[in-house]
């Protein structure tokens, strides 16, 4: 038996990069909370420009010290997800953050086998992994169209997803055991 290769997303999953987002944006336009944030694109809501908005993600990792995680213990969380699989940091972003994010990762001690970063959340199905860890509705959906098992960590933004094939988990320790039983 081969095995179980594992993509596991960072923003919102492992980094709690939007508290860091907000703190920025909360300085210089209206205070929005992260419970307000209840839609992938909520910047639509809030009238923020998408091309701010992800400049303003990119801006928060090149401080990424200040990004806190999404959860405690992360580090032995990751290091038993890696006994049952080969983990993959699997992300989509900006090529000029990598290098942050690698720093962020190294620095939580967050064990994992490859970093594989994408242009695009929805072009990660196309990857060749076993499950995905992820937290985007967009990229949910793809891997459902994909025929991917997906493990959907909850956040604010995807409460509103639902479908017989996602397992949705509330953290990480969470994910280990439903992926034990796959």
């Amino acid at each position: 038996m081969t095995e179980m290769k594992i993509a596991l997303d960072v923003d919102g999953v492992l980094a709690d990069v939007i508290i860091s987002w907000m703190n920025y944006s909360n300085s210089i336009r209206q205070k929005i909370t992260k419970n307000q944030i209840t839609n992938w694109e909520f910047w639509k809501e809030f009238q923020i420009n998408p091309f701010d908005f992800y400049a303003e993600l990119s801006l928060c990792w090149k401080n990424w010290m200040s990004i806190p995680t999404t959860e405690k213990n992360l580090s032995s969380i990751t290091k038993s997800l890696s006994s049952i699989g080969q983990v993959d940091v699997v992300t989509a972003r900006e090529r000029s953050t990598d290098s942050f994010v690698k720093s962020w990762l190294d620095h939580h001690d967050i064990s994992y086998n490859n970093y594989v970063s994408v242009i695009d959340g929805p072009m990660k199905a196309e990857l060749d992994y076993d499950v995905f860890i992820d937290d985007s509705p967009l990229n949910v959906e793809k891997f459902l169209t994909n025929n991917k098992k997906v493990i959907l960590y909850s956040q604010p933004w995807n409460e509103h997803v639902s479908d017989d094939q996602i397992i949705r988990v509330s953290n990480l320790s969470e994910a280990i055991e439903k992926i034990k039983l796959i």
